[in-house]
């Protein structure tokens, strides 16, 4: 698979092989619950080691963040991996369909789109895990990101 990309209201580039730091919104910036969040990030955590490595995640009231990298699809040739664009549609399609079955509702839960960015090498992917494990503390929710319930990173199993 050779690098692709694709614009819908933000533009996506894929790389093969490449690292990703992924964020993506709420509808209306609509607050989820403690539930909820827990919700996301099982649906986060389901795709690792199968479609994608996740190195790490967190589920904040209104958003998400990830650092993740698409892993090569076995066996296939030429060689290809999974697309970040089918891996978060089946993350949001399962998380809102859970969260809506919890809310008694129906309808979109999360923002069509997402913001993607490639993570150029390894200052910038220390940068934006040292953001991800941040984002709690900064907001005042606890002292340490390991405090927060919604916060994952890569060895923490």
């Amino acid at each position: 698979m050779s690098f692709t990309a694709t614009r819908r209201d933000l533009p996506h580039w894929e790389e093969p092989g490449g690292v990703y730091f992924v964020t993506w919104s709420t509808i209306r910036k609509r607050r989820l619950t403690p539930h909820e969040r827990a919700l996301a990030l099982d649906a986060i955590r389901h795709w690792d080691g199968i479609r994608w490595t996740l190195y790490a995640a967190v589920v904040m009231a209104d958003h998400a963040h990830v650092l993740v990298q698409p892993l090569r699809i076995p066996e296939k040739q030429p060689p290809a991996w999974y697309a970040l664009g089918s891996i978060f549609h089946s993350i949001k399609s399962y998380s809102a369909h859970e969260i809506n079955r919890l809310r008694g509702q129906s309808g979109a839960v999360w923002q069509d789109e997402r913001e993607d960015r490639i993570v150029r090498d390894e200052r910038e992917f220390w940068e934006k895990w040292q953001y991800i494990r941040d984002n709690p503390v900064k907001e005042a929710l606890v002292a340490s990101p390991e405090e927060y319930a919604w916060f994952y990173q890569q060895g923490n199993d």
